[in-house]
């Protein structure tokens, strides 16, 4: 370096110094360079050529092994704890609602890196035929969360139900005798051409007729797999659009046969020439629309896959065989060619499935066509038409219930589990069960199991409970599930019993006259269809004579009274009523024929109730061992009067004479003051037979709820209500439980339920399943439907026990005339059985 200059290195510094380097015999000599490189090339691949290829063929065995095992992975994560959803469609199916359901399933498009590691999941809407049903389910991935297509289907339709299942394989397991014949469906032109989506009437109507008349062992199966895609799926879709539109062949294939025949010009291509006829020009401008407006919307990938089973004995000849296989044959043809419906622009055509039974039963899908919401919504949906034989069609909608239903809780009676969205408790708040509770459904639809639930609950939290059975079930069933620690509470009357039951009788009371007019009147409307005025002035006449008399009244002694001429003077020479004694005085002057004329309607209906050995102990066996107030207040009375036992009027008599006694209790709570008051439940069974009540019902219900006394209802049908009684209860029981009910009945009950559910969803429910228009902090809320719950499993031996302990409980009774207006003892807190 001199005076800041730093010297350059010369030319032959930087020159190569080696003289044979490639670049100098190139800089020498370019075409020789060049022709040498490509000789060594040459003798080098034919050296080597076997190894490389070799090791391209390894490769490519590589990756395609690899795409192989990719795309069995996606499959087995896809299968696993994939589950069947059965759609029951609705009675008139929306023809929009097939587009809103794949609208709203495009949600399940995955985000691109997961689609490449795991796969996009796809779904499987089958038409599943057999000789008597038509079904229609989703076949959905263990990777979608459960709940979403099911809500989504019930969104879609309202009306519709769904049911779920773990995924089954549609075809059964290959056997001797059975034999498939299936193919596929792809479109015949390029997919960017529309297939036909408008139509005046269901266009699944000739696929769902297709398999009319199949055979006992026959199954028939259309298939119709769906995957939402975006990304390079489409826009290699777009591109195959543009080549359409501009006439140029869409296959790689025509592409390339094209180019090896430059002059020749398809008549596709024709359609870009310089001039067109007008009939050409139309199509193209039609399909240019088409293709369009099919672009526009979101695609799907689909496939459709149709199969024919038929199952035949061990043994079947050949000839029995190819007939069977060509009635196959014709089966799929038939289901085929219903398609045909769907050719406008497009249209499908048929293609061979070497593996039916494996393909339909794993629902694979690999590559597929292209088709929009519409289009994918009119192949897959809920058929149109409100009559096709053998589809099962879903009963009820489920709706939800208000926000504010109480889900549970010691303040809270149970009714059941919602049906729609996350199950979850429902039930009444006890404030709102003061408002009474009206249960109507058809034998066997559940209405004693949820009167079960009800009353156990009222027991456990320690309110008062009444309850009336005329079959018998419903006691059964809480003795078997009542909490033992209970027992000593528990007040029975059994008439299948052989124990001696408590004694209730109806004629004690402070109020004579009141304590007389009831028990008349009970007489009267349970005998209405025979009883006269006389009747009823002979009856009320001995009642109030044998008030009239030192010690308990009881039953047994009014046809001693009517009969008797001694017992009859001793007791007229006790009373000091002269309209009484002037009835005796004319008695006696009757000859004995015509007495035994006047009093043989009375006598004929006290002998059918006092010659039951049960009615007889429990209602005229003395002073009442059963203190109804203390009931209320914490006890538990169960009343068993099967029919069988006690005959149908007896039993009516019975079971009115406790709620008249149920009610003369309540009433008596009116000297406590309201807040200390506690609530307590009657529940009466087959409640029109045991409403025989001097007082109108409507006003009983009226002031029950101010008694803290709340009334569950129960019955099968309106038609068994007197108007009057139909109307009472229709107005004050005021939170409605219906079950099943009849087309005739649903007419009337749907004024309490629209406009969330009509008469055709009251009169289609299933078993078990109610709709509930609840009462909700004393408003009257909308309604909803839910699923009641089976009882608890009963614990072996505890009825025995609970009966065991209900007659242990029994104490003596200390007199207390102020209590029932008549010398002799009254009612312990609980009773003396």
């Amino acid at each position: 370096m001199r005076n800041g200059h730093i010297p350059l290195p010369s030319l032959a510094a930087v020159a190569p110094k080696d003289p044979d380097s490639l670049l100098e015999k190139y800089l020498r000599d370019p075409g020789g360079t060049v022709r040498a490189i490509v000789g060594d090339a040459v003798g080098w691949v034919s050296v080597w050529w076997p190894f490389a290829g070799a090791a391209l063929v390894l490769a490519a065995a590589g990756i395609a092994w690899a795409r192989w095992w990719w795309r069995l992975r996606c499959r087995r994560i896809l299968n696993a704890d994939a589950r069947i959803v059965a759609v029951l469609p609705p009675p008139s199916a929306d023809p929009a609602g097939a587009e809103a359901l794949w609208a709203n399933l495009l949600g399940l498009l995955r985000p691109a890196w997961r689609r490449r590691l795991l796969g996009q999941p796809h779904l499987a809407w089958e038409y599943v035929f057999d000789r008597e049903s038509i079904r229609i389910r989703l076949w959905v991935p263990g990777v979608i969360p459960p709940g979403l297509v099911e809500r989504a289907v019930e969104a879609a339709w309202p009306g519709a139900r769904t049911r779920t299942a773990p995924a089954q394989p549609p075809i059964r397991a290959a056997s001797h005798g059975t034999q498939i014949v299936g193919g596929e469906l792809r479109l015949a032109r390029p997919e960017a051409l529309p297939i036909r989506t408008a139509f005046p009437s269901d266009p699944i109507r000739a696929l769902l007729g297709a398999p009319v008349g199949l055979g006992a062992n026959e199954q028939a199966l259309v298939q119709v797999l769906a995957r939402p895609v975006t990304g390079h799926r489409i826009a290699k879709a777009r591109r195959a659009a543009r080549r359409v539109r501009a006439g140029h062949p869409v296959r790689p294939v025509s592409r390339l046969l094209d180019l090896s025949t430059p002059g020749y010009r398809t008549p596709r291509s024709r359609r870009t020439g310089p001039v067109q006829d007008r009939q050409t020009a139309i199509e193209t401008s039609a399909e240019d629309k088409a293709i369009v407006a099919k672009q526009r919307g979101a695609p799907y990938e689909t496939r459709i896959r149709y199969a024919v089973t038929a199952t035949e004995p061990t043994g079947t000849g050949t000839a029995r065989q190819a007939a069977v296989r060509d009635r196959l044959r014709g089966r799929s043809h038939a289901i085929a060619s219903a398609f045909a419906t769907f050719t406008e622009h497009n249209y499908y055509r048929r293609a061979r499935l070497r593996r039916p039974r494996s393909y339909v039963n794993e629902r694979r899908l690999d590559k597929g066509d292209l088709l929009c919401i519409q289009e994918l919504a009119t192949v897959a949906h809920l058929p149109w038409d409100e009559a096709i034989p053998g589809l099962q069609r879903a009963g009820a909608r489920a709706v939800p219930p208000a926000p504010g239903i109480a889900t549970g809780g010691p303040g809270t009676r149970p009714i059941g589990v919602t049906d729609t969205g996350r199950p979850r408790q429902v039930g009444l708040r006890v404030p709102d069960a003061r408002h009474h509770v009206h249960i109507l459904g058809a034998t066997g639809s559940g209405k004693s199991e949820l009167m079960a639930h009800m009353i156990l609950a009222d027991a456990n939290a320690g309110r008062g409970v009444v309850v009336i059975d005329p079959k018998g079930d419903l006691i059964t069933d809480l003795l078997m599930r009542l909490p033992e620690e209970l027992g000593h509470k528990v007040v029975l009357f059994d008439a299948d019993s052989k124990a001696r039951p408590p004694i209730l009788n109806p004629l004690e009371g402070a109020d004579v006259a009141r304590t007389v007019d009831n028990l008349v009147s009970i007489f009267s409307r349970v005998y209405a269809s025979s009883w006269g005025p006389r009747t009823d002035d002979i009856l009320r006449a001995g009642l109030l004579t044998l008030r009239a008399q030192g010690g308990m009244p009881v039953l047994t002694d009014l046809p001693k009274l009517l009969a008797v001429p001694a017992f009859r003077q001793r007791a007229v020479n006790q009373i000091d009523d002269d309209i009484l004694r002037d009835f005796w005085s004319w008695y006696d002057t009757l000859s004995g024929p015509f007495r035994a004329q006047v009093t043989a309607p009375l006598m004929n209906k006290l002998r059918g109730v006092l010659l039951r050995p049960f009615v007889r102990a429990a209602i005229a066996g003395g002073a009442s061992t059963v203190d109804m107030d203390a009931v209320l207040d914490g006890g538990i009375c169960l009343v068993r009067i099967a029919k069988d036992a006690l005959g149908t009027e007896t039993a009516h008599l019975m079971g009115s004479i406790v709620v008249a006694r149920t009610w003369q209790a309540a009433t008596r709570r009116a000297r406590i003051p309201q807040s200390q008051r506690q609530d307590a439940g009657l529940y009466v069974d087959e409640a029109h037979n045991f409403l025989n009540l001097p007082y109108p019902l409507e006003d009983m219900l009226a002031e029950a709820r101010g008694y803290r006394l709340s009334m569950t209802l129960a019955h099968q049908y309106l038609r068994q209500l007197p108007k009057e009684l139909e109307e009472g209860i229709s107005t004050n029981a005021r939170t409605k439980i219906f079950f099943n009910a009849s087309p005739e009945d649903a007419r009337h009950l749907a004024r309490h339920t629209e406009p969330r559910l009509n008469a055709h969803d009251l009169s289609n429910l299933d078993a078990f399943h109610v709709v509930v228009r609840p009462v909700l902090r004393g408003a009257e809320a909308p309604a909803f439907t839910a699923v009641t719950e089976p009882l608890p499993p009963p614990v072996p031996g505890r009825a025995q026990r609970i009966r065991a302990a209900a007659r242990r409980s029994a104490r003596p009774r200390q007199p207390s005339p102020t209590r029932n207006g008549a010398a002799g003892p009254t009612t312990d807190p609980r009773r003396r059985t």
